[in-house]
């Protein structure tokens, strides 16, 4: 992978510590890589410190880097559990939440630590005098449930101003999580004047990650365009992809850029998964088994259940356009996407070497 440059464009204030929570997270791991080259002190929030194995892909980014790094334990579901990390930090950057589609429980598993948690973090940040800003990660998830709602949003394209009020409990509690998450973010902070909360909204993220063993969700769904999941081929499902490294780079263009305020859909493309598929072929295709040609809707329909899938969701986003307005990122954060090509490349290039996805053989 080539070195970063830093397109932010902002200063980067070194003198006082910053907290990441959720650290040994996906997006986390580039944001304190950033954070750590730029000179950062990064108090980094994890569920047990003492879990060298979790925490020692990051241990050696900081032995590259002029920052330093320090471990603290803390758990989402304990309140003035981040105290001890938080104190002295002027930024906050709340990234730890749940993102998986496969559970039993979803208010268990998703919407009690995403919420609550983002509770548990910014009310530390009130009782937290050095805090200035907190960043939140939250997700295009809160703006929208289904590629079909993009038609109801102005212009047909999602913006910020544009809120999920189609998720539920029983129907995509991930993005009904991140709904109830901002949300209970945006009540904490209107109720107060000495912090200033700006918001990240991401679609799908992609890009290799910085720990070896990535875990994302993300890697679950690229992982099936090369196993032979999709030999067959792939749904034209709508969707929008952002290269985990300029999330990153957004993350700290929104705790340091002076006038960053509200929320930043952060969207490099409009896609489906049958064009990111279909990004590899010309690296991969003559050793994986990858997509080539779109599902018929109305057998992915049929198949749907087979599949872990609703069927409500194969109507409303299988051969349903996609689109998103990222302008406020670009003109506000300085923003500069890179191409789609070059993200799946990287992330799947890592499944093959780090991975074990192996070839037709």
């Amino acid at each position: 992978m080539r070195e970063e440059p830093d397109v932010t464009g902002v200063n980067v204030d070194t003198t006082a510590p910053v907290l990441v929570t959720g650290a040994t997270g996906y997006v986390a791991g580039w944001l304190v890589k950033g954070l750590l080259d730029a000179g950062v002190t990064v108090h980094a929030a994890v569920r047990d410190s003492r879990n060298t194995a979790k925490i020692q892909h990051l241990v050696e980014l900081a032995e590259k880097a002029p920052g330093e790094i320090r471990f603290f334990s803390a758990d989402l579901l304990k309140d003035g559990s981040y105290a001890e990390a938080m104190d002295g930090c002027r930024i906050v950057f709340h990234t730890a939440s749940p993102f998986t589609t496969q559970v039993d429980d979803p208010q268990r598993e998703l919407v009690d630590p995403a919420v609550q948690g983002t509770r548990t973090v910014l009310e530390s940040a009130n009782a937290t005098p050095s805090v200035q800003r907190v960043v939140l990660t939250s997700s295009c998830a809160a703006i929208y449930t289904d590629a079909v709602d993009c038609a109801d949003a102005p212009g047909g394209r999602l913006t910020e101003d544009v809120w999920n009020s189609t998720a539920s409990l029983e129907y995509q509690p991930y993005s009904y999580s991140k709904v109830l998450a901002e949300k209970a973010a945006w009540d904490l902070a209107g109720a107060q004047d000495r912090w200033r909360l700006v918001v990240v909204n991401p679609s799908l993220v992609i890009g290799p990650s910085v720990n070896a063993k990535p875990t994302s969700e993300s890697f679950s769904i690229v992982r099936q365009l090369g196993d032979g999941t999709l030999r067959l081929g792939a749904p034209r499902a709508g969707l929008g992809v952002v290269d985990v490294r300029d999330v990153a780079r957004a993350h700290i263009a929104a705790a340091y850029s002076p006038d960053a305020r509200g929320r930043h859909i952060l969207s490099g493309h409009d896609t489906d998964l049958l064009a990111l598929g279909r990004t590899l072929l010309p690296r991969f295709g003559d050793r994986f088994p990858l997509p080539r040609r779109a599902l018929p809707k109305p057998l992915v329909w049929l198949a749907a259940p087979a599949a872990g899938l609703t069927r409500r969701f194969v109507s409303r986003n299988v051969g349903v356009e996609w689109h998103a307005d990222n302008t406020k990122s670009r003109r506000e954060l300085g923003m500069v996407y890179r191409p789609l090509e070059e993200s799946m490349e990287e992330m799947f290039e890592q499944l093959v070497v780090r991975g074990g996805l192996s070839g037709r053989g």
